[in-house]
């Protein structure tokens, strides 16, 4: 057991928490260190069990999810936490007031949460117990109240930054796409773009359909900007972000009284609905040598040879770099293409975007 990935349960139906152990235990990486209906017995068991990570259910008596995130934080405790999220209007909701908190990130239970169909994000659920670890094997640890985020172990991807061989022209646009970690670093990025940013911002985050009208109002609140789910035929305009509705393909056209962001639901692009590599494929052809577009933190690769289209075109490109990325997964690949601009760090990105436009 020394060596595997050790999880803490947290949820209050006893048969959510039987189906979540009984798919991790089927891993020969991980196991359940234990189980907690409500977040007072987590808060008892952590200090003996010294879980890796949480996963957490938000509805729960006597102390539910959020809760237990606030007085996480008092605490100090570091574990990464992912919440399991009901998918619902206030389910979403509640769940970008826990990534607020401090969750690392969320899965969706299917609905008819309380069944066997738990088991249709089974894949996932591993996959981000993986990713949020970072490693397979035990590595020594510290004391519960000095416990580290675990962080990725670093890749070796031929890192280099493309020649500019087009000339990029006055900037009108810029693209963003993101995936795994992506809600977080929204956050962060958007909450240090100011007020006077002199051009719109259209995003493709991957994610679940019924989240992304809430995931807009969420960074609302802290981006001086407009913040909306993008619909059919919003108006791309100054001082206006867009994301695009979750299962739903977003790009721009343009019509006679302006550029239009255009919702449908084709078919899955490179294994996603939104793709990035869609919205990226429409920003080349409408702004050209305009463009700018973003590769972040993300598993896959969607967007990354797309964005080639806009370098291609001579617009300019940027990719999140490896430490400050969740996932290297979709800035790695584009950055590997040769057809990256500029590599940065998500701390600096909203500073050198905005300095790159004016």
């Amino acid at each position: 057991m020394d060596n595997k990935i050790k999880v803490l349960v947290v949820d209050d139906s006893a048969l959510m928490r039987s189906l979540i152990s009984k798919m991790i235990e089927t891993q020969e990486d991980m196991t359940v260190v234990g189980t907690a209906m409500n977040g007072i017995f987590a808060f008892k068991k952590i200090p003996v069990l010294e879980p890796d990570i949480i996963i957490l259910d938000l509805e729960m008596p006597e102390m539910n999810g959020i809760e237990f995130l606030k007085e996480r934080e008092k605490v100090g405790i570091k574990i990464p936490v992912i919440i399991l999220s009901s998918i619902a209007e206030k389910g979403a909701k509640i769940t970008f007031e826990a990534l607020s908190l401090g969750a690392s990130d969320f899965i969706t239970k299917p609905s008819g949460a309380i069944s066997h169909n738990i088991s249709d994000v089974a894949d996932q659920l591993i996959s981000i117990i993986r990713i949020y670890t970072g490693r397979k094997e035990k590595v020594p640890k510290e004391p519960i109240k000095e416990i580290k985020v675990p962080v990725l172990q670093p890749l070796q991807p031929k890192i280099r930054e493309a020649p500019v061989v087009h000339s990029s022209g006055k900037i009108d646009i810029v693209a963003i796409g993101i995936s795994t970690g992506g809600p977080n670093a929204l956050r962060i990025l958007l909450s240090e773009i100011k007020e006077d940013f002199k051009v719109p911002i259209v995003i493709v985050q991957h994610m679940p359909e019924g989240f992304t009208a809430e995931f807009a109002k969420s960074l609302k609140r802290i981006c001086p900007l407009d913040v909306k789910e993008a619909e059919d035929n919003d108006i791309i305009t100054k001082g206006r972000v867009l994301i695009a509705p979750g299962n739903k393909h977003m790009k721009i056209e343009r019509k006679k009284l302006g550029n239009v962001v255009v919702i449908n639901s084709n078919a899955a692009v490179n294994g996603h609905r939104p793709s990035v590599g869609v919205l990226f494929d429409s920003v080349a052809e409408i702004y050209g040598n305009k463009a700018m577009g973003v590769i972040m933190t993300g598993m896959g690769r969607d967007g990354s040879a797309e964005i080639a289209n806009i370098y291609k075109a001579g617009g300019y490109t940027i990719a999140q770099d490896e430490k400050s990325s969740v996932v290297f997964g979709m800035p790695r690949v584009a950055i590997e293409s040769g057809f990256v601009n500029k590599i940065l760090a998500l701390e600096d990105m909203a500073k050198y975007i905005t300095s790159y436009i004016s």
